[in-house]
């Protein structure tokens, strides 16, 4: 009996210390608002270009159908 409560004493400091673990990595990880802020730019800007690389393919297209060229 005393045996099992060592292990089971064992597993349970394990587990907490991974969890301890996980817990403060996930912690570091965490962006900033610096990063936030980066991120929200890149989109906007990625949003610009796809809407410009739109905007040409279609005068591209009409072009092709009007018989320009």
């Amino acid at each position: 009996m005393k045996t099992a409560l060592v292990i089971i004493g064992i597993v349970v400091v394990l587990a907490a210390l991974a969890f301890a673990v996980v817990g403060r990595r996930d912690r570091r990880r965490r962006s900033s608002p610096e990063d936030s802020a980066a991120a929200r730019d890149a989109a906007a800007t990625q949003e610009r270009y796809a809407a410009e690389r739109h905007g040409v393919q279609g005068e591209v297209w009409r072009h092709g159908q009007m018989g320009g060229g």
